[in-house]
């Protein structure tokens, strides 16, 4: 659940976006994420595993700078649905540079003699994949909705929720079958 701590800007942003101005969910995006990054390289982290973390001020960064220039852009509208998009886009970069996201993450908790086997860089991949559709669907689903159904804000928040939680239940049991699947051939 190590991960969860590297969305938890974006979790926090998706809320307070529903309650607040856009220019202020951006900023308290962008003051979280600077925490968190500043807190995670204290404690020595490596950069490999703050990809969501660096992805995140970078959002947050751009985010609040446009919004404070721009605060009646009618890009405000579809913040939410950008930041699903954001986050696909980081997900899928970091799949074709061959350092999917989650690799990192997950070294924080796997031995080191089990980094360079390709059942872990494997497993790896395809977690992100997971993440990174899952993230694609809801920018692209959360976009259509809301050129088509704006105030549709309970299927907003639904598919917010569901891009996050698919992804997390998939990884927590994909990793368990995975590890079943070593052990037993072990």
């Amino acid at each position: 659940m190590n991960y969860l701590k590297s969305f938890l800007p974006w979790i926090v942003f998706a809320i307070v976006s529903t309650q607040a101005d856009w220019r202020w969910s951006g900023l308290v995006g962008l003051v979280l994420a600077g925490g968190l990054l500043a807190v995670a390289r204290r404690e020595g982290r490596g950069w490999d595993c703050l990809v969501i973390e660096l992805s995140a001020l970078g959002f947050f960064t751009v985010l609040t700078v446009f919004s404070l220039s721009n605060p009646d852009s009618p890009l405000r509208e579809y913040v939410g649905a950008s930041s699903d998009v954001w986050l696909a886009i980081t997900a899928w970069g970091s799949i074709a540079l061959r350092r999917p996201f989650t690799l990192g993450i997950a070294k924080t908790t796997t031995p080191q003699h089990l980094w360079q086997r390709p059942a872990f860089r494997r497993t790896n991949l395809v977690i992100t994949a997971v993440w990174a559709s899952s993230l694609t669907v809801a920018g692209v689903a959360g976009s259509l909705l809301l050129g088509y159904a704006p105030h549709a804000t309970i299927a907003l928040i639904a598919l917010k929720i569901l891009a996050f939680v698919v992804p997390v239940v998939f990884t927590i049991r994909y990793v368990t079958h995975v590890r079943a699947r070593a052990q037993k051939a072990a």
